[in-house]
């Protein structure tokens, strides 16, 4: 086992749970139907309980050479491009110290978790993948349990890896995006759920005018949110809002 892999299980075993947890919360069908990609994807579910793999999605074993009779984490893992591995290895460590320091163990079933790394297809040829993962399940004392994982190809939107962490809260929580592993809460960009609502308005291509009506707000609020999102986010006009909100699995 490559040490890089051998670290990232590490991380994954010191906050595992350590009962065998019911399935999920959600019916699968639910979740499944709810995935909206913008671009080729996959999905499996991990048992941190005992790393097994599950829920596997046709299209995995379309876009990777992996035979499905030996699949297992490692496996898995082992097409994770070797530069971005290490990468991978710090976000989970990051994340793991971000909710029980900053947010609460208790709310990581309230949040989906977004970065991106390079991974290898079946052609032998690296792209850049998104990666998303809602944990389904976990144990009293805030043990990890299971965990459907969501990888699309977004190599037509960006080739260029920020090497940072998004964090798309549900339930009402707020969001959290770009985050850096060496930076702390400094450079923390959060949006509210009223801000996210409108970002997903503006991404169906609603007006002003359009988005005020749904949300029953008035077309001036709506205007000071979207310049509000635009400053908050780095971005120079809405298109490159809803790229990179796309990149980051935000919408």
């Amino acid at each position: 086992m490559r040490l890089e892999i051998k670290n990232l299980h590490d991380v994954w075993l010191s906050n595992r749970t350590n009962i065998n947890t019911p399935l999920y919360q959600y019916s699968f069908d639910e979740l499944t139907n709810s995935i909206i990609s913008s671009g080729p994807f996959s999905f499996f579910i991990i048992d941190f309980f005992d790393m097994s793999i599950s829920n596997i999605s046709p299209s995995f074993y379309e876009m990777h050479d992996l035979n499905p009779e030996l699949l297992s984490i490692n496996n898995i893992l082992g097409g994770i491009h070797p530069e971005d591995i290490d990468f991978v290895v710090k976000a989970e460590t990051f994340l793991a110290h971000f909710f029980s320091e900053k947010i609460g163990r208790e709310k990581l079933l309230s949040y989906k978790i977004s970065y991106s790394y390079r991974a290898r297809l079946k052609d032998g040829n690296y792209v850049l993948m998104n990666h998303q993962a809602l944990m389904l399940t976990m144990d009293d004392q805030g043990g990890y349990g299971k965990s459907l994982n969501i990888n699309t190809c977004i190599d037509h939107l960006s080739n260029l890896n920020t090497y940072k962490i998004s964090l798309i809260g549900l339930n009402g929580e707020p969001s959290f995006m770009n985050l850096s592993l060496d930076g702390g809460t400094r450079s923390v960009i959060e949006f509210s759920k009223r801000e996210i609502d409108i970002i997903k308005l503006i991404s169906n291509g609603l007006s002003n005018q359009e988005i005020a009506d749904t949300l029953f707000i008035s077309a001036l609020t709506v205007k000071k949110h979207r310049n509000n999102i635009l400053t908050k986010s780095d971005s120079k006009n809405t298109a490159q809002l809803i790229k990179n909100c796309v990149v980051q699995g935000l919408i």
